[in-house]
């Protein structure tokens, strides 16, 4: 079982381009459908607590779901899977990178990801809409939020906050 947690992760790891938002799609389905390790509850719990917690969101799913599966070796095993290949590629990328970041070639392979990172990024995203009970009386929200963070660089501690705040006095009224 600690070999297939870490190849699993293993996998995903190695097959993601795009960051840690876009590790989320194949994390769920390799946990929660191919080997049917979690539940789906299960994993969105696990994912608003990796999201809750400071670092990297893919390495927080990691240890939540090996650590679910099979206790601390589990999460040993899937976050050690998750960070290998990124690790390994960032260092040969390091090595090589000043050597061919001018060729043209490199550029536009750079550019051309561009749209795919975009796009396995939204899918979670789209996907956490839906099972987090947006609809059109807060659909808003998450709208407003991301103005104020993305135009306006207002820091999302302090929209947290604002959001705890909001909620503790919505629930007292």
């Amino acid at each position: 079982m600690l070999l297939q947690i870490f190849l699993s992760f293993l996998k995903i790891g190695a097959f993601t381009i795009g960051g840690a938002y876009a590790m989320i799609p194949l994390i769920k389905k390799e946990v929660c459908e191919t080997r049917a390790w979690i539940s789906e509850d299960d994993f969105l719990n696990g994912l608003a607590a990796a999201q809750s917690c400071p670092g990297p969101i893919a390495v927080n799913i990691s240890i939540y779901t090996g650590y679910h599966v099979k206790g601390y070796p589990g999460m040993l095993m899937a976050v050690l899977g998750s960070i290998l290949p990124s690790t390994i590629s960032i260092i040969l990328i390091a090595m090589l990178f000043n050597q061919y970041a001018d060729q043209i070639l490199v550029r536009k392979a750079f550019s051309a990801l561009r749209p795919a990172v975009v796009a396995l990024i939204a899918v979670p995203l789209i996907q956490m809409a839906q099972k987090s009970g947006l609809n059109q009386k807060n659909a808003w929200f998450p709208f407003v939020i991301a103005i104020l963070v993305g135009t306006l660089n207002i820091s999302p501690v302090y929209l947290i906050l604002l959001t705890i705040v909001f909620a503790v006095w919505e629930s007292h009224r």
